[in-house]
């Protein structure tokens, strides 16, 4: 009996080529898994390619729910973005895309799981280091990484599928290198490798539109969340990956979430991408919008500084450690009572403030009117400031003794 072999599917060129190369060189029973994160139609027909291609069966995991559940409201929560401004839609996915390869991988008593991400790229190291820890008896095969990999282009790939009887509908000058799920899409490749280029939005945009071709008239939405989760939209109870597609469709409208960045990879190299999360944007502003409010000045900066090394984690596949399940504990304990209602208006690209409010406002008028409330007395401002600048004035004097300038 041959042994197994599990395929990280997209049904992508990549992977495609994978399957008869996986069968030649190493004689496995090619399993594929394609873990469905809100792909959308780039699943159709995915069976029927797999099995032309030579593999025996393909798992299609729908796993859109546990995504937005389990790893999109956490980061979420962390308001975690990568580099100021990179949501990290791929890289949340890659962690549970592993966990279910390793899941099929004991099902169906394989010895190797395989994938198809490239030696320079960020999502070898998140798969793998998911697939360590999760099933450190497992085999990683990554074939652009394997001296048995010989094809180094996507022509040469076309002509290895030729040859195995294999005719698909690729060319080798198509498209962009796109990355999809419910939060996002990523766009690299073709005029954005070369910073210097303007992205040609037109062609590019696949979600939403530039703000200029949004609408004249901007839209309102009221959300709610309760302890740091989204529960509904414009008052309508929904589950979470449901907000998601609705904000999205809201968001694309109206030209928000499309950010072009040249990022720096974990392989050390930079990478410049154009990543359209119009759904994503507005649900973190809205988060954010409600922490402000809530959240005390202490607890308020150490979590932004927690939320931007949560981030850091999450892009470097580092899910499945310690250190996460650390921060997010301390994530969460600060999403206790961020509950409240947030209201915002889509226009152009921007997200605008219109109202928020929370049972457990910080905010208290009295205290920060201009006119003097019952619970503050200006006066007071004296005494604290002598002391807070107390060292400054002990400082300045000293210098002064000794006849030296300050600055």
């Amino acid at each position: 009996m041959k042994e197994k072999v599990v395929l990280a599917y997209s049904g992508g060129l990549d992977t495609t080529a994978i399957i008869p190369w996986l069968k030649e060189n190493f004689d496995y029973e090619v399993i594929c898994v394609c873990v469905d994160c809100g792909q959308e139609e780039e699943l159709d027909g995915l069976e029927e390619r797999a099995k032309a291609c030579g593999a025996s069966k393909l798992y299609i995991e729908n796993v859109i729910d546990e995504f937005c559940d389990e790893y999109v409201v956490p980061c979420v929560q962390a308001n975690a973005v990568y580099e100021n401004k990179y949501l990290l839609g791929t890289s949340m996915a890659r962690p549970l895309i592993a966990k279910k390869l390793v899941e099929i991988a004991r099902k169906e008593g394989a010895t190797a799981i395989c994938h198809g991400a490239t030696g320079k790229g960020n999502d070898q190291i998140r798969f793998e280091l998911g697939i360590k820890a999760l099933a450190p008896d497992i085999r990683i095969i990554a074939a652009w990484r394997n001296d048995k990999w010989t094809m180094d282009s996507r022509e040469s790939e076309i002509e290895y599928c030729k040859a195995h009887g294999i005719h698909l509908p690729f060319s080798a000058d198509s498209s962009y290198s796109r990355d999809r799920n419910i939060w996002h899409i990523s766009h690299e490749g073709l005029e954005l490798e070369n910073p210097a280029n303007e992205p040609n939005y037109e062609h590019l945009l696949v979600l939403g539109v530039t703000p200029e071709k949004a609408p004249e008239e901007g839209e309102y939405v009221t959300m709610t969340f309760e302890k740091g989760v989204p529960v509904s939209v414009n008052g309508k109870a929904m589950k979470v990956s449901d907000i998601i597609r609705t904000l999205n469709e809201m968001g694309g409208r109206h030209g928000i979430g499309i950010i072009d960045i040249v990022e720096n990879r974990v392989v050390g190299m930079k990478s410049r991408g154009v990543y359209e999360t119009p759904g994503g944007t507005i649900l973190m502003e809205a988060h954010q919008q409600l922490e402000e409010l809530i959240l005390d000045r202490d607890t308020y900066a150490l979590k932004k500084e927690m939320g931007s090394r949560f981030a850091s984690l999450v892009y470097e596949g580092k899910w499945f450690t310690p250190l996460r399940l650390a921060e997010q504990a301390f994530i969460e304990e600060t999403q206790k009572y961020v509950t409240g209602e947030v209201k915002f208006r889509l226009y152009k690209g921007n997200i605008i403030k219109a109202g928020t409010t929370s049972p457990y406002s910080l905010y208290n008028e009295s205290i920060a009117s201009f006119t003097t409330g019952d619970l503050y007395d200006h006066h007071d401002a004296e005494g604290f400031i002598n002391l807070f600048g107390l060292s400054c004035k002990v400082r300045a004097m000293k210098m002064q003794e000794q006849g030296e300038n300050l600055f």
